[in-house]
Formats: structure tokens, C-alpha cells, sequence
């Protein structure tokens, strides 16, 4: 992977670091492309069970796009008349969003500081967010004269509702990590110096656990919301049949009753 984003693989456990602390962790195409590379690199390992996204510094997580080089792109689509520069959420934001949500896999976001734009749907995408007391998010698309991209239209009202959905797009500001915690953006919120321990620790727990299950609950999560009830039942029976039938099940029933802790093994 490039030097923007780091691509470490141990035990089970992919971790991804955005790595451009010195631009806020900005976007450029390098980043997008480096992360959208890796995300998908750990989601075809059979050898990766869990994914721990986070970023470099303590001041950001991630930005969103890089300015100045997108103010630099859309200069040269003014002067070549292609607005190609746009084409990047097809190209970049819209894999690496699918790539979170329909990996097979946990994947825990470790929010260090700023989650703004493309980064706070980064953050929202994943299934845990482990957040540091003094980060923040900001929506900040309307701020640049843009509409939410990076899925932020569809996690968004699912975390916090319909209407305070729309008031953060429509008047973009800093939420606090304690309001954003409150809301149900952050599912853990620990003091800045703790983060990286504590999502290390809480990646590396999903890593080590029955991930069949869990990429099991993640599918049944997002049927679920798009299905009706009648319909989401017949998916559990299905997944349910599925996870019975997994050696992890057998591990875990056996466990339990010699009073054992079991030893996943994610099939």
C-alpha cells in the first residue's frame, strides 16, 4: 500500500491506518485509492477475521477530501471542460463505503480526532466506533456548496434520525464527541490518550471471536432495514441455519458446558 495509508495484518487482525496527519488525513487520490485498495485487500484475505480503521496524528481522523488538490482538479476541468473530478465518488468513496459495510467481517473505526465530510462517513460506515473524548464530527458538505456522499445520506438519519439529519447537512457544525456519543454516533467514548489502546483491544476481541456470526449479523442488520418484517424473519432463518451449522456454534456449545472460554476459529 502507499505511504498514505498503512496496511499491517497480525493475528487475524487488519489494521488500516489513514496516514496523512500532516493534512489532517485529508483525501488526495493517492489516499482514496490507497485506502479503497486496502479495504478491499482485507476483505478477500481469508487469513483477516476483524479491521481496525483509524488515522495518524491526535488531531484528525479524516478531513474529507483534500482541497487543494480537488481546488487544483476543478480548475482543470474549468480549462478541459470534462468534470471528471467528480467521478471520484464513483471511482473511490462509494467502494470504500460498500467495502465496510459488506465486508464479511467486524470493522471498528478508532476516531482520534475530526471525523468531517467523507471522513465522518467513513467513521459512520463502520460497526464500532471507539472515539477519543476530544474528537469531533462536522458533515461540513454543504460548507463547500456539495450534497453528502461517502453514504452519509443513509447512515446518518439511521443514527441520529430523520430531522437533526437534516439540520447537520443543512447547517454543518463541529457535534463534540460527548454530544455525538449521546446521539449514537460514537458507541465508545474514552480520553484521547486511551483510544488507540482501547480500539486496538476492541478490534482485536471481534478478530478473535465467532466472526461467522458476526458477518452473519451484519447481513441480517442491513436486510433488515430495507425488508419488511415479515421478509427479515425469513432471512434469520436462513442466517440462523447458517450459524448453526458453523464449527464456531459447535465450539461454543461445547465451551459452555465445560465451563470453558472457547476458541474461535471463524468458520
Amino acid at each position: 500500500m502507499a505511504d498514505t495509508v498503512l496496511y499491517d495484518v497480525s493475528d487475524g487482525l487488519a489494521t488500516i491506518t489513514i496516514n496523512r496527519p500532516e493534512a489532517m488525513n485529508a483525501m488526495n487520490t493517492a489516499a482514496k485509492t490507497a485506502l479503497r485498495d486496502a479495504l478491499a485487500a482485507a476483505g478477500a484475505d481469508s487469513a483477516v477475521r476483524g479491521v481496525l480503521l483509524t488515522a495518524a496524528g491526535d488531531r484528525a481522523f479524516c478531513v474529507g477530501q483534500d482541497l487543494k488538490e480537488h481546488t487544483a482538479l476543478l480548475e482543470a476541468d474549468r480549462r478541459d471542460g470534462t468534470g471528471a473530478t467528480m467521478s471520484t465518488v464513483r471511482e473511490h468513496y462509494n467502494p470504500i463505503l460498500r467495502a465496510i459495510t459488506e465486508m464479511p467481517k467486524p470493522v471498528v473505526a478508532g476516531v482520534n480526532g475530526v471525523a468531517a465530510g467523507a471522513g465522518m462517513g467513513f467513521a459512520l460506515a463502520a460497526d464500532h466506533r471507539v472515539v477519543a473524548d476530544t474528537a469531533a464530527f462536522n458533515t461540513s458538505f454543504a460548507g463547500v456548496a456539495l450534497t453528502a456522499d461517502s453514504g452519509v445520506s443513509w447512515t446518518l438519519p439511521r443514527l441520529v434520525g430523520h430531522g437533526r439529519a437534516t439540520d447537520l447537512l443543512l447547517f454543518p457544525r463541529s457535534v463534540p464527541a460527548a454530544e455525538a456519543y449521546a446521539w449514537g454516533m460514537a458507541d465508545r467514548l474514552v480520553p484521547a490518550a486511551d483510544l488507540a489502546a482501547e480500539a486496538y483491544a476492541v478490534a482485536r476481541a471481534l478478530a478473535s471471536g465467532p466472526t461467522a456470526a458476526y458477518a452473519a449479523i451484519k447481513e441480517s442488520l442491513a436486510y433488515g432495514a430495507e425488508h419488511s418484517l415479515a421478509e427479515t424473519l425469513v432471512k434469520e432463518d436462513e442466517l440462523q441455519t447458517r450459524a448453526g451449522s458453523s464449527e464456531d456454534h459447535v465450539i461454543a456449545v461445547r465451551s459452555f458446558l465445560a465451563k470453558e472460554k472457547p476458541r474461535y476459529v471463524g468458520r
